[in-house]
């Protein structure tokens, strides 16, 4: 145990005056944590029923039925409740509070009130409500900053659906994302800076319009305030400015939110897998809001007296994640840029700069402040409570640097969930303490559950798959294009009838915390973003010196690197100028994340006797596991090479 909680802290949380409501609203006894997160799961109705009322959540309608499916057949989360998110995240925020920081790494910051937000808001959505309607979507192809926080509220309060992709993706990557998603209006930032570079986006906005033919109004960003606007708008049609729509329509004068049922769709995210375009996971409106406010309000003890921050990209389920945190009144800041512009710990001094009570971030950061200890020592940090870290699992050896190098008394979170429930299935908790290595506990209403591979419960302490035997509220809706449910299915239901089957393998602790060890399929997961091997494998296939590749992520110090071996062709080779080529391409119709650390050339890729590419044996050796499927190998012989890069 490395850190625990005062009697003082914990009685001052959220977490201990919600047990209180609980005992006096039940007549129940409740003391402790696992008393509590018993309580979620066996009774579950009234306890998502009762974050309505705790919370203060606005709707109408019945909260009876709490759900009519606690399998995973249907969505059947409050069948009879009306509400607006854009409403509820905008509600009880005071007008001269402040409700955003927007800082980009030039040190440019921007400061935003609730009532400057909302006029922001309204003003918007006076220029895009004859285009958003219910189940209308807008997308941001936008950098983390207020606009894109602005027309997310802005689509959602009228009924729409909001989607969106981070600056640094390439045009095929937005359009296999937006063509499918098909947005009705676009916002899009004409360029973007990322490490003291300019990174002009024009001609693929202009692109991105011609192929997905759904987009009929572009709504563009001049936030660096150094776009050629004239060419722009010439050259990217139904374009308007941000400026022009947010200053000279003044219809609205306060935001306008449209009443949507539980479980209409709010968001669509993107999650790749290995085979195919990436698939569209569609959230409800309900769901998303009821997760979030109990995991940032209760897991994460954000109230109206707090400033939470995330690093994070507006392509990453931790942005939508980040932003519910305007629900409770406070303050929640933006970054944009790079964290090493101009250093890494003129970044962590936004710590002391802007009083950051809740500091989100990731292993890979946590590595490269190791380096950075006399600079650490000039930091105050005294508004910092607590560190909340995600992406991949924190590694033991990390917990101590934080407490040894960092601060001693914060609290430190591994918290970790997907893009598929949009939150966590384990998280961090201000009752408990922290134990080196494991993330606290498992979050409120989750039935987790950790199991060998007949779907047997494991002892604790032993590795197994991580499940979940109940429904919850941001469960998905469904996917896109996925009229009789196979992909949906085949992602999370297949593997045992009518139960959550994540992917992640974990062990449960003793003290009811877990460890995670990482994805069982092959998807990807550098930096926390999850990458499906098939947007890498659409790249590679249009070498014709490339006769096959496989990619999988090699764990690096508590990180993922990608690694892509290559079978070339016949009499070809894999030279440094091609290794430059391959990456290149990625990086040019992906994203920077997509680019492999390692190019490696083999002399065969494995496969099944039925003809598959068996990215999960590959990742098992180099990550140094065994492999148990081998009998299933139709070229085993080739596996030794692979043993090189363990």
């Amino acid at each position: 145990m490395l850190w625990q909680p005062s009697e003082e802290r914990k009685a001052a949380c959220t977490m201990s005056a919600y047990i209180q409501y609980l005992n006096s609203r039940y007549s129940l006894g409740i003391e402790t944590y696992p008393e509590l997160h018993r309580f979620s799961v066996e009774r579950a109705a009234e306890f998502w029923t009762s974050l309505f009322d705790f919370f203060d959540v606005q709707y109408c309608g019945s909260l009876l039925p709490a759900n009519t499916d606690w399998g995973f057949s249907e969505y059947g989360w409050f069948p009879n409740v009306e509400l607006n998110f854009a409403e509820n995240l905008l509600h009880k925020g005071k007008p001269q509070q402040r409700a955003l920081y927007g800082v980009l790494e030039s040190g440019q910051v921007q400061s935003i009130t609730y009532a400057d937000l909302r006029k922001s808001v309204a003003a918007l959505q006076a220029g895009i409500a004859d285009s958003i309607k219910e189940d209308d979507v807008l997308a941001c192809y936008m950098p983390n900053i207020p606009a894109t926080t602005i027309s997310m509220l802005a689509a959602t309060g009228l009924g729409g659906v909001f989607t969106s992709t981070s600056c640094d993706f390439g045009e095929e990557g937005v359009i296999d994302r937006f063509g499918q998603s098909e947005p009705k209006v676009l916002v899009a930032a004409l360029a973007y800076q990322y490490n003291g570079k300019r990174f002009d986006l024009t001609q693929k906005i202009a692109n991105i319009v011609k192929k997905v033919k759904s987009i009929k109004k572009v709504i563009l960003v001049d936030f660096l305030n150094d776009a050629d606007q004239d060419a722009a708008l010439a050259a990217i049609p139904n374009a308007q400015m941000w400026q022009h729509v947010v200053n000279t329509t003044s219809e609205f004068e306060t935001p306008k939110y449209v009443k949507r049922k539980f479980a209409d769709p709010l968001y669509i995210m993107y999650s790749s897998g290995t085979t195919g375009q990436p698939k569209c996971i569609v959230h409800t409106v309900g769901g998303v809001l009821l997760q979030h406010i109990k995991e940032l309000g209760l897991h994460a003890d954000v109230t109206e007296h707090k400033n939470l921050f995330f690093f994070t990209t507006c392509g990453w389920m931790m942005w939508n994640w980040l932003v519910s945190g305007i629900f409770f009144g406070g303050t929640v800041t933006l970054y944009e840029g790079s964290p090493t512009k101009p250093s890494i710990i003129d970044y962590c001094a936004l710590i002391d700069k802007l009083n950051i009570n809740i500091f989100g971030t990731s292993p890979k950061f946590l590595k490269a402040l190791e380096g950075e200890t006399d600079g650490l020592k000039t930091l105050n940090l005294t508004s910092l409570e607590s560190i909340l870290s995600t992406g991949s699992p924190l590694l033991p050896e990390q917990y101590d640097f934080v407490y040894q190098h960092i601060k001693q008394d914060v609290a430190l979170a591994s918290i970790s969930g997907g893009t598929d429930i949009l939150g966590c299935f384990f998280l961090g908790n201000p009752l408990l303490p922290v134990y080196k290595g494991e993330l606290q506990c498992a979050g409120l209403g989750m039935a987790v559950d950790c199991v060998g591979e007949n779907g047997a419960r494991v002892e604790r302490g032993k590795e197994g798959e991580l499940i979940c035997r109940q429904s919850f509220p941001s469960r998905p809706l469904g996917f896109l294009n996925d009229a009789d449910n196979q992909k949906i299915n085949n992602a999370y239901f297949n593997q045992i009838a009518n139960v959550w089957y994540h992917g992640d393998f974990i062990a449960i602790t003793e003290q009811g915390g877990a460890v995670i060890y990482g994805r069982s399929d092959a998807t990807l997961n550098p930096g926390g973003v999850r990458i499906g091997t098939s947007e890498i494998y659409r790249q590679t296939e249009s070498f014709d010196y490339i006769q096959d590749t496989v990619c999988i992520g090699k764990q690096v110090d508590g990180d993922v690197d990608l690694y892509l071996f290559v079978k070339p062709m016949p009499n070809q080779t894999l030279t440094e100028g091609r290794i430059t080529e391959i990456k290149q391409r990625i990086k040019q119709n992906t994203t920077p994340r997509h680019v492999p650390k390692r190019v490696i050339s083999v002399v065969d890729i494995p496969y099944t006797r039925s003809g598959k590419k068996m990215e999960l044996a590959v990742s098992r050796i180099v990550n140094g596991k065994e492999i148990t499927n081998i009998d299933a190998i139709a070229n085993p012989e080739c596996l030794g090479e692979y043993e090189l890069y363990r």
